[in-house]
């Protein structure tokens, strides 16, 4: 009988848990030619989150949890996930109920047809800003133009991944992690639902634009080296400029003569160029950055618990 794995990063939702838990509970029990397993990750919460899957537990043994040491981000949270899954699929979802859990069946389907990553494509964002779907959307047409790797737009972490993607996926540890980009970089067969995405069931989300801006810069610099490019070239047309204004200012004074002026011209100019090196110093700070935090080689996560197994030491590998 095959084993299908529900991972479901949580921080800070309270509120939302019992309800998504009874929905899961009417789909795992129809569908009982499977086994299952529900394996929440605790990133740290704040409120009451783990009490409640403690709860949850006590009355199903198909709840799983680990709880992390303190709150390491969503993209590190589903990567502990991997790591202690057990399911011959899993499953991954939010914990605010924005992603529909009557798809599962539909994920399933396709699963059974062969197919290794089923993947939920929004058809609609649910309520959010126009700002935000305006940057959102402009980030994915950026990423897609600097990486030769196919990032799909309007896809999220809602997606089935077979067992073969979930051991490939184990052996990529970085720190700095943008998963999305990963589900397409290790490639395997790919299969597209559509959905709407529904509304918050509970509280407020813990992305704002910072973090959304911290995750963009996080998936460009992960996967392209564009930027580091676009400084080298805007380096060279700057050189080439300022190359052909020097010609144009020896031949003028040969030939004319030069009376001591420019002021406003040399400042402008002076303040262009460092201008562009600060962004260019910028840029490549960005990617020493993440070589420096890569070469600490600092453990991706540490876990406090697995259920109710107290760990010592749990990050880069399962003990």
């Amino acid at each position: 009988m095959k084993k299908v794995s529900i991972l479901i990063p949580a921080y800070n939702e309270e509120k939302s848990l019992s309800t998504l838990y009874e929905k899961l509970k009417d789909i795992m029990d129809f569908h009982d030619k499977y086994l299952w397993e529900i394996l929440f990750i605790n990133d740290g919460s704040r409120d009451k989150t783990l009490a409640i899957i403690e709860s949850l537990r006590s009355k199903d043994s198909r709840i799983n949890y680990l709880d992390l040491s303190r709150n390491f981000g969503k993209e590190v949270a589903m990567l502990a996930g991997f790591d202690y899954v057990t399911g011959d699929c899993v499953i991954i979802m939010d914990a605010d109920l924005q992603h529909p859990p009557q798809l599962i069946p539909e994920m399933l389907e396709y699963w059974e047809m062969g197919y290794e990553d089923v993947y939920a494509k929004r058809k609609s964002r649910g309520k959010e800003s126009a700002l935000r779907k305006y940057l959102s959307l402009t980030f994915y047409k950026l990423l897609q133009k600097s990486t030769r790797v196919e990032v799909l737009q309007n896809v999220g972490d809602f997606r089935l991944l077979d067992r073969c993607c979930i051991n490939v996926l184990t052996q990529m540890r970085e720190s700095q992690r943008y998963t999305k980009g990963m589900f397409c970089w290790i490639g395997f067969k790919k299969k597209e639902i559509l959905f709407n995405q529904e509304d918050r069931y509970a509280g407020n989300s813990s992305f704002n634009l910072c973090s959304l801006l911290d995750l963009a810069v996080e998936g460009i610099t992960s996967f392209t080296v564009v930027p580091l490019r676009i400084s080298t070239i805007i380096g060279l047309l700057v050189s080439f400029i300022a190359f052909l204004y020097m010609c144009f200012i020896m031949i003028k004074t040969l030939v004319f003569g030069e009376s001591v002026q420019g002021f406003p011209t040399l400042m402008t100019v002076i303040l262009f160029l460092g201008g562009i090196q600060l962004l260019s110093l910028g840029i490549i700070g960005e990617y020493i950055g993440r070589i420096f935090s890569e070469t600490k080689n600092r453990p991706v996560y540490v876990a406090r618990k697995y259920n109710e197994t107290k760990l010592n030491l749990l990050c880069n590998e399962k003990m």
